[in-house]
């Protein structure tokens, strides 16, 4: 699609280019705004609290403690607004984990099943996160739920992928903790091979957008965090759509 559609209705671009558009705002927003997109590839804020850890390393780099039905009461908004942009045919990829708050593990399915999404696949990302609290087994594996509006809906497996990925996770020099790797970015993009357009309304530090120009695909990203949205345009500069021989 071209650029000045979304520009003409008013959002404004931190940074774009041919293939990718990334907006600094709140993605509650802007979504309204937003045209029908093919795939939505997103990780929203786990709700972890402000003094969660990995192993030895504590993560403070952006509020993520709201109270439990708020976060969930949010997060079905957004996944009702995403269901309106998503075309009929499309799919929404939606990475996110098992979490034990006051010694009770809470399931995404807890919200997911309150929309109208319908969940096509579930796949176990084995990340190896170093949560050793001895009071339990060590939880080292997050999820990526494919959903879908219509049970017809496939993707494509010609890499030949079973459900549980083994990938390791990665940051940005220090600058974002965690951020999604593009060996995962990659396999689902790859999968939907009809997705020419896709969302991600949750950028963080860019790596949907930079993977989706690389594999010459078109791409909007929102991040509401301005110091991750110049992290993410970075990356895109230094990003070329590969050549189709």
């Amino acid at each position: 699609m071209a650029w000045e559609e979304l520009e003409k209705s008013g959002i404004k671009a931190y940074y774009k280019d041919n293939a990718v558009f990334i907006i600094n705002a709140d993605c509650r927003e802007v979504l309204p705004g937003l045209p029908k997109v093919d795939l939505v590839l997103t990780s929203p804020p786990f709700n972890l609290g402000n003094t969660h850890h990995t192993g030895s390393i504590k993560h403070k780099c952006y509020n993520d403690d709201m109270p439990e039905l708020d976060y969930q009461s949010s997060q079905i908004e957004i996944l009702e607004q995403l269901w309106r942009v998503v075309k009929d045919s499309g799919s929404l990829c939606y990475q996110h984990k098992n979490r034990i708050k006051a010694g009770k593990m809470i399931t995404p399915y807890e919200w997911l099943l309150k929309t109208k999404w319908l969940a096509k696949q579930e796949i176990v990302w084995f990340n190896g996160s170093q949560n050793f609290d001895k009071i339990r087994f060590y939880p080292m594996t997050e999820r990526i739920y494919w959903l879908a509006k219509s049970n017809k809906t496939q993707l494509d497996n010609s890499l030949g992928l079973h459900d549980d990925w083994h990938i390791e996770p990665v940051g940005t020099d220090n600058k974002f903790t965690r951020a999604y790797p593009e060996e995962l970015v990659n396999r689902i993009i790859v999968s939907f091979p009809q997705a020419e357009l896709i969302l991600d309304p949750f950028l963080g530090s860019g790596t949907t957008c930079y993977c989706a120009k690389k594999l010459n695909r078109k791409s909007i990203g929102i991040e509401v965090n301005e110091a991750y949205c110049e992290i993410a345009a970075n990356r895109c500069r230094q990003s070329v759509m590969e050549l189709k021989c």
